[in-house]
């Protein structure tokens, strides 16, 4: 889990801003989880004053902005009432995440942007037109699907070497092409092996001496 991996500290102080945490918040925080860290369940205004240079008051109003702003919680446990950050925590951590599985989407769209930009451009090239829309979206379908770039740009040389400079064509060689690999791969196909079947049921019927049969059949 991330929440394991990375340190409340640190993701409070990379991000207090962007939650508009002030300095003197953020320092009542910091002291707050010391002092939770530390054993000490219930935190009060009273015993933060005396690890801190802000007066009691002031650290009440911080207290109560964090609650409002669903960053703590007093809570019931066993009998006690305990202060707890947790409602921050899982928020930073929950942000964290989202930030992370946003960067590797946008990298991954990057990457599928500049193949299909690639592929159009060479493309083009061979087939000395510009591409339309739905051909580039044809592109970027081929991509999405797994298709290297290398293995496109192979295709449409196909395609122009038999005079067909289109895109429908490009996609039966890179079919064809896939159906040879696949059979490559996975050996023997069902029609081979149905064909096969057929093979040698005909030659067990061409065993049957039917010439014998049909003279006792006389007899």
């Amino acid at each position: 889990m991330v929440s394991g991996a990375l340190d409340f500290k640190y993701l409070l102080l990379d991000n207090y801003k962007k939650y508009k945490i002030n300095e003197n918040t953020l320092a009542t925080i910091l002291v707050m989880d010391q002092l939770i860290n530390q054993g000490n369940p219930f935190i009060t205004a009273e015993l933060l004053s005396l690890k801190m240079s802000l007066d009691v008051a002031d650290i009440d109003i911080i207290l109560s902005k964090l609650i409002i702003n669903g960053y703590l919680e007093y809570k019931g446990s066993g009998g006690k009432t305990v202060c707890s950050l947790a409602p921050l925590k899982e928020k930073l951590y929950k942000d964290f995440e989202n930030s992370v599985s946003r960067e590797d989407a946008t990298e991954s769209n990057k990457e599928v942007a500049a193949n299909v930009k690639a592929a159009t451009k060479d493309i083009e090239k061979l087939f000395k037109r510009n591409l339309l829309p739905l051909e580039i979206n044809k592109i970027k379908e081929w991509i999405m699907t797994g298709y290297r770039v290398e293995t496109i740009v192979d295709a449409c040389k196909d395609a122009v070497n038999k005079n067909t400079k289109t895109i429908s064509a490009m996609d039966k060689i890179l079919t064809t092409w896939q159906s040879r690999n696949d059979i490559e791969t996975d050996g023997i196909t069902t029609l081979s092996r149905n064909w096969n079947k057929s093979l040698e049921e005909t030659i067990k019927i061409a065993k049957i001496p039917w010439l014998d049969v049909d003279e006792k059949t006389k007899k």
